[in-house]
């Protein structure tokens, strides 16, 4: 079963999904669940899987998770083949140089090329100090000209760009390292939660959201919600690690120390009813948590709590090292513990005690 876990969570790190073109992605988790979901899509590229088990009487519980991850856009080509970019999502500009990216161009191809600037051997010592900012920099595929880059490696304003990283496991340590962590395990939860809930008689029915564009303002999560209408919602994140910069007393993102219920950011209060539930089920079954008030950032939690009348709703995530950079690391185990979080959740809840939230 880990193995299967492993693949699929390679499979989605691996899959190429900046914000707006997700569909890569949301393959992945069709092909995963066809025998014995219904999925459905709108046209933000929104995800819906509906279990075939689900009554239909019982109230609704979204398990959400956003597929796409942070990137690029190419802005424009100038005479000499250097490609200058908009970012898609929060980049630090500082870990982008030297890391190689994929360019989709106009048939459907990936290619590679490196973000670069000014080599340092050309700046005077004023300059060779100073932070290089997105804005001075350019993704190079080889080329010599504009042309070039147009007419023989069929690219153009307005393709995305993702980097190109390839999913490692480090079986030993039992961390994983890829890009786009922020949120393929979100959505690696989404698939296997749904499948490992695919036998039991549940009080509740279930249906898997993967989310487009949330690292653009939360926004698939706005329509995929209110399409939903959900009684209750479980968000499945990727959040930023805390531990390697962090004093131990203040740590609430460690790595390896289980997966984290998010109290606080700056898009929402949890429910803190719902919060009490779950940490009190994860006693309850033995399983390893971190309590989250984060200051700043936020998730699709934020846009599903407010949809439709109120909804009741946590993000459990599982403690990512190095979010929105090309190499990610997090722990397989907080992973899997997150997955029997969810799990044990669901399993627990019915009409009455979401009523009670």
């Amino acid at each position: 079963m880990a193995d299967a876990s492993l693949d699929l969570i390679r499979k989605l790190t691996n899959a190429n999904g900046a914000p707006g073109f997700e569909d890569e992605v949301t393959e992945i988790c069709r092909k995963e669940t066809a025998d014995f979901v219904r999925a459905e899509e709108d046209c933000l590229r929104n995800l819906y899987l509906m279990p075939k088990k689900n009554q239909g009487k019982q109230p609704v519980v979204m398990l959400e998770g956003h597929s796409d991850e942070v990137g690029f856009m190419v802005h424009s080509i100038n005479e000499k083949g250097m490609i200058k970019f908009a970012t898609l999502g929060g980049w630090f500009s500082q870990a982008l140089l030297g890391h190689k990216v994929r360019i989709r161009n106009n048939q459907g191809s990936y290619i590679p090329a490196v973000i670069s600037s000014i080599p340092p051997h050309f700046l005077n010592e004023g300059k060779k100090n100073q932070v290089i900012q997105t804005d001075d920099m350019f993704m190079d595929v080889g080329a010599s000209s504009r042309d070039q880059v147009i007419m023989e490696f069929g690219i153009e304003p307005g393709a995305p760009v993702v980097p190109d990283v390839d999913f490692y496991y480090d079986a030993e340590n039992k961390v994983m390292t890829a890009k786009a962590f922020d949120n393929r395990l979100g959505c690696a939860a989404v698939v296997e939660t749904l499948t490992k809930a695919r036998d039991l008689d549940l009080k509740v029915d279930l249906v898997g959201v993967l989310s487009s564009q949330e690292e653009v303002g939360l926004r698939g999560a706005r329509i995929s919600a209110n399409r939903v209408q959900p009684q209750a919602a479980i968000v499945f994140e990727g959040p930023p690690a805390d531990d390697t910069f962090t004093p131990a007393d203040q740590a609430q993102a460690v790595m390896k120390k289980g997966p984290q219920i998010r109290h606080l950011d700056s898009s929402m209060i949890a429910n803190p009813r719902f919060v009490a539930f779950a940490r009190e089920v994860a006693r309850k079954n033995s399983l390893p948590f971190q309590d989250t008030v984060r200051l700043k950032g936020g998730t699709d939690a934020a846009s599903i709590g407010l949809s439709h009348l109120g909804v009741p709703a946590i993000v459990i995530g599982v403690p990512v090292r190095y979010a929105h950079t090309h190499h990610c690391m997090a722990s397989f185990e907080d992973y899997q513990n997150a997955v029997k979080w969810g799990l044990a959740i669901i399993k627990e809840l019915d009409q009455k005690t979401i009523e009670g939230f």
